[in-house]
């Protein structure tokens, strides 16, 4: 399996479980919220989404968001707990493959992932 094969698998992999977790929780909440998996593999997006409504308010938004561009990991967004960039490097994913978009350039700078994240 060659290495960006393998990335988008974790990745699939990652969202999934968390996906299922939330929803475990959500089901033990008032209300019918759900948390999607929102997979894009033609443009290397990939999505964690809530939806639905808790305690009689609507609950909706992006939880975690991941792309793969230019051979590195891009973490956009992610409000886990954990941080989907530690459970990577736990399975061997290189600090050098993972930019943390989220962050600004020269906080990126002082951390040990990937700096670069040229704007497309």
């Amino acid at each position: 399996m060659d290495r960006m094969t393998r990335y988008r698998k974790l990745i699939e992999d990652h969202i999934t479980r968390i996906v299922e977790l939330v929803n475990r929780q959500y089901k033990t909440d008032e209300g019918d919220g759900i948390a999607h998996c929102v997979f894009d593999e033609e443009r290397d997006h990939y999505l964690l989404v809530k939806s639905g409504w808790t305690k009689g308010r609507r609950s909706k938004g992006t939880t975690l968001f991941v792309r793969l561009r230019d051979g590195k990991i891009h973490v956009e967004e992610d409000w886990t707990e954990d941080g989907i960039a530690n459970a990577l490097i736990a399975t061997g994913v290189p600090d050098e493959d993972i930019v943390l978009a989220f962050q600004s350039p020269w906080l990126r700078e002082q951390a040990a992932h990937a700096v670069t994240d040229a704007p497309r």
